[in-house]
């Protein structure tokens, strides 16, 4: 069967129709939203796992906090930063719903959960010290999250024209 170009064209156009393109202030509060979710089972999951009873509890959750914060200091606010200019600046006035994130992003987000998993699962690092790396690691996610919900609240300030300046 040959292809012509209205063939292409016409399914272009019906897979077009089928994509579920959001606005780009709404695909700023996607992912809000799965940043906090994130964030929030991490630090749900690390407080279940997390030893109570254990000395220096304060202090062990305060380097927790401290590590959470420098990281992201060091890698999840440019991580964030690059991600929300990305959206800003795509051209689709209605990108793909899951477009939040680029393919590498995604291939690392699912290498996070599968590693996550196994080493809740395996029991290679204890569950009360996996509980402290676990509330650490929702900190930077969960301050992500506010820079994603922030631009998105005052998309206006943000928004990109084509020659580079905003509005």
């Amino acid at each position: 069967m040959q292809i012509d170009g209205s063939f292409k064209f016409v399914n272009v156009k019906i897979l077009t129709r089928l994509k579920p393109g959001v606005p780009k202030r709404l695909l700023l509060f996607i992912a809000a939203a799965l940043w906090t979710f994130a964030g929030s089972m991490l630090m749900f999951k690390g407080y279940k796992m997390l030893d109570t009873t254990t000395r220096l509890l304060g202090l062990k959750l305060l380097l927790a906090l401290a590590g959470g914060i420098l990281f992201y200091l060091k890698l999840f606010s440019k991580l964030s930063m690059k991600h929300t200019l990305r959206i800003l600046k795509m051209k689709e006035a209605y990108p793909c719903a899951f477009s939040f994130f680029n393919f590498r992003s995604y291939l690392v987000m699912v290498f996070m959960i599968s590693m996550g998993i196994t080493l809740r699962t395996t029991g290679w690092i204890p569950l009360p010290y996996l509980a402290y790396l676990y509330l650490m690691m929702s900190v930077p996610l969960l301050f992500s999250s506010l820079r994603f919900y922030y631009t998105g609240l005052y998309y206006g300030r943000f928004i990109v024209t084509r020659d580079g300046g905003s509005v």
